[in-house]
């Protein structure tokens, strides 16, 4: 390795499997001293242990790295404020957050809990929120005091938030949710010596090999390439939480396999102004002229 992230202290929010994981391992290969965060509940949100988050710090300090566990909820403000206080009563300082986080619930729109949609939303975008907020209150007050931050973030959207996806409406709005999040922050926090980027990514996760079973599955033994690894994520997210990334951000990546692609999300398309009100005849029929100059939608996640 490289030791691009050296001297780093980088917490990654469930960590503890999946992509989480194979983040917190990366970093911590390139030198970061990490904070592992993980709840060790199941797949739907739902048990709990220290286990899964202290394994990592284990499989980190087996190789000669630096690692502390963190069991707090992250959705909670104490919490989230708690988590950063591990980094900065550990090791001394914080340099980088990974928003990671999550679970699934899903459920067609019409078969949807009130609790499901809550308990999805309040993991993911209110889960991303909270640490984002104590750490800015942190590096503010870094910033204020002279110690101008090279700090980082980098949230995790999903394909799902950028495209929609059948079945998982909450999971789809969360995501969402979570690159407007991810917009204003860096706008907000640049001042601070913070950049602020999102990645979308596609791997093997206990999230994503039920889901998504057929693209998921791993190669038979010798069969080259693992191209859902999730461990093919974090080598950009090791990059855009180091310093090594300056000047990059406000941005959302998708990170697939071997391949990785700015995306491009909402920006004008055709338009037309009247100069005055429409009435709703004159509307629909414009709307339509526009439509058929304009590029059409791409398909719903998980249907490509």
């Amino acid at each position: 390795m490289t030791g691009l992230c050296d001297g780093r202290v980088v917490i990654v929010t469930g960590a503890g499997r999946g992509l989480g994981r194979a983040h917190a391992l990366a970093f911590a290969a390139e030198g970061a001293e990490v904070v592992v965060n993980d709840l060790g509940v199941g797949l739907d949100g739902t048990g709990g242990g220290a286990g899964p988050a202290q394994q990592v710090v284990d499989e980190i300090r087996a190789a000669g790295g630096e690692a502390v566990a963190h069991g707090g909820d992250i959705a909670t403000a104490d919490g989230a404020a708690s988590l950063i206080a591990a980094a900065v009563d550990t090791f001394g300082r914080l340099d980088t957050l990974v928003n990671n986080a999550g679970f699934l619930r899903d459920r067609m729109l019409v078969n949807l809990d009130e609790d499901d949609w809550d308990a999805v939303m309040r993991v993911h975008l209110k889960g991303h929120f909270l640490p984002l907020k104590h750490a800015a209150a942190h590096w503010r007050a870094e910033a204020k005091a002279g110690r101008q931050p090279v700090a980082r973030v980098v949230n995790t959207s999903s394909g799902a938030g950028l495209l929609g996806s059948v079945g998982q409406g909450n999971y789809a709005a969360a995501k969402a949710g979570i690159v407007g999040l991810t917009l204003v922050a860096s706008a907000e926090m640049g001042r601070y010596g913070v950049q602020v980027n999102a990645i979308a990514p596609a791997a093997r996760t206990r999230m994503t090999e039920q889901t998504f079973a057929d693209t998921m599955a791993a190669p038979a033994e010798g069969g080259g390439f693992d191209a859902m690894a999730p461990e093919n994520v974090s080598p950009l997210v090791v990059w855009l939480g180091s310093a090594a990334s300056a000047g990059v951000t406000g941005r959302v990546f998708e990170a697939e396999a071997g391949r990785i692609t700015v995306m491009e999300g909402w920006r004008p398309g055709p338009t037309a102004d009247k100069g005055a009100r429409w009435t709703p005849a004159e509307a629909g029929e414009t709307a339509l002229k526009l439509l058929s100059s304009a590029e059409p939608p791409h398909p719903v996640y998980g249907t490509r």
